[in-house]
């Protein structure tokens, strides 16, 4: 666990490093359950590939077990939107000044609510984020931000039968964002449910197989984009 400035305030966090000892800078953003153990094992997995992965703690030491939804749904909503930009922004220029870190740009990987901050922190901080992989999560309605700034490149992978953030939208923002010239990637996974990288299996959905393809791309984009 590292602490790192959140303007003004203080802010906490999960860092992984590579054997190596340095390499390309990621943020990792949690689930609704919170920095859990789950989340910590993405950000040792992207470590294992050569990564420098910190995960924010975005509900400053709250966490709900894959067994409370209803806690994690409190959770979610109850989090200040301000204070997770500060943390999340925070987190991103800690990441981008520390001394493991190579390259000049950081990427940004999210998972469920986070894969939707995700996409928030990118189009916010454009001067650092270069990279862009969501999971099954993107802003929608009063949450979507201005993209004009975003410049990060994005690969994104989405749930075919999920109630939380359906195809039909992810579809929508990809030709909007696209008709902007981005570059974004958004798959639908056919036959998927949402969490199905999720190695809690808190849904039922998990994809282990499915999974087991997807990392390659994703650690294989991310050397490809950030060094």
């Amino acid at each position: 666990m590292v602490e790192f400035p959140s303007n003004g305030s203080t802010a906490s966090g999960y860092l992984a490093r590579p054997a190596s000892g340095s390499g390309p800078g990621l943020i990792v953003i949690q689930e609704w359950w919170g920095l859990d153990p789950s989340i910590k094992e993405t950000a040792d997995r992207l470590a294992a590939a050569g990564f420098v992965a910190l995960a924010p703690d975005l509900y400053h030491g709250e966490v709900a077990g894959h067994q409370e939804m209803d806690k994690a749904a409190q959770l979610m909503q109850a989090l200040p939107p301000d204070r997770a930009a500060r943390d999340m922004s925070g987190a991103v220029d800690y990441l981008a000044g520390h001394e493991a870190v190579t390259g000049d740009g950081v990427g940004v990987v999210g998972l469920c609510m986070g894969g939707m901050l995700a996409w928030i922190l990118a189009a916010g901080r454009p001067d650092r984020i270069k990279a862009l992989v969501p999971f099954y999560g993107y802003p929608q309605g009063d949450m979507e931000p201005d993209w004009s700034a975003l410049s990060a490149s994005c690969q994104a992978h989405m749930a075919e039968n999920d109630d939380f953030f359906g195809p039909e939208g992810a579809g929508a923002l990809e030709k909007k964002l696209r008709d902007m010239g981005k570059d974004v990637t958004i798959t639908v996974h056919p036959g998927t449910g949402h969490a199905f990288m999720g190695p809690h299996n808190a849904l039922g959905t998990r994809d282990e197989k499915l999974a087991a393809e997807i990392w390659p791309q994703v650690f294989a984009f991310l050397h490809d984009k950030l060094g």
